[in-house]
């Protein structure tokens, strides 16, 4: 055998090891995701049984919440422990004020624990506030996460919610109105009725709101 043949098949020989000794990689699971006014889950929601409010609904891939005196709200029965996510997810939906004043998006949701949840305002304190209600057992109105936008009556907005263990970012109509550290500090939901949409649902004050399109999407751990 000369010397390019004992090459050629050395290297035959190599490659085949590595072949050999390569184990397959098993697939990483795909994220969950979930259409929450659709399919078997759109008939999870009831009443959040609050008070003095509006008719509260959800038909045809819509939620609907009429004006209440002055809160309506709707709840998501399904949230349970393992179901759903608590942390490293995204929820995402179009809503508008159909008439009102006030908040016309308000989602409860869970950040790391079922047992701890706070609540996303989109248009509340008068009209135009977005943020986080609480931190630090301070309101929307008074923490780290409070930003105005001016919001038309009869428009949808796309709001996206990104929850993390540390972490809370929101985007309305892909623009961001806030991106906030929540590292060591306390999350809970300010003390009312809208404590009845525990741990996921909607709420309005003082305004009609249709909410479409939710999804709650698990995503991948951040390094």
């Amino acid at each position: 055998m000369n010397l390019e043949s004992l090459i050629r098949a050395s290297l035959v020989i190599l490659i085949s090891v590595a072949v050999m000794s390569c184990k397959p990689v098993a697939p990483s699971a795909p994220l969950r995701s979930w259409e929450m006014l659709a399919g078997a889950q759109a008939a999870m929601w009831r009443s959040a049984e609050i008070p003095n409010s509006g008719k509260v609904e959800v038909r045809d891939g819509e939620a609907v919440l009429e004006e209440g005196g002055p809160i309506s709200g709707l709840r998501f029965t399904g949230w349970i422990d393992g179901a759903f996510p608590v942390r490293d997810y995204e929820i995402a939906f179009d809503a508008m004020r159909v008439e009102g004043e006030d908040f016309f998006a308000a989602v409860t949701f869970p950040v790391r624990s079922i047992e701890t949840c706070c609540t996303l305002i989109v248009g509340g304190w008068g009209g135009g506030l977005v943020g986080i209600s609480s931190i630090d057992g301070q309101d929307a109105a008074d923490n780290m996460t409070r930003s105005e936008q001016r919001f038309e009556n009869g428009k949808w907005y796309h709001i996206r919610l990104e929850v993390r263990d540390e972490l809370l970012r929101c985007w309305i109509d892909e623009r961001i109105v806030f991106n906030t550290s929540i590292k060591a500090r306390a999350i809970g939901m300010r003390a009312g009725y809208i404590e009845n949409c525990l741990p996921f649902g909607l709420a309005t004050y003082g305004s009609k709101g249709r909410v479409r399109a939710l999804v709650v999407r698990e995503l991948a751990a951040e390094k």
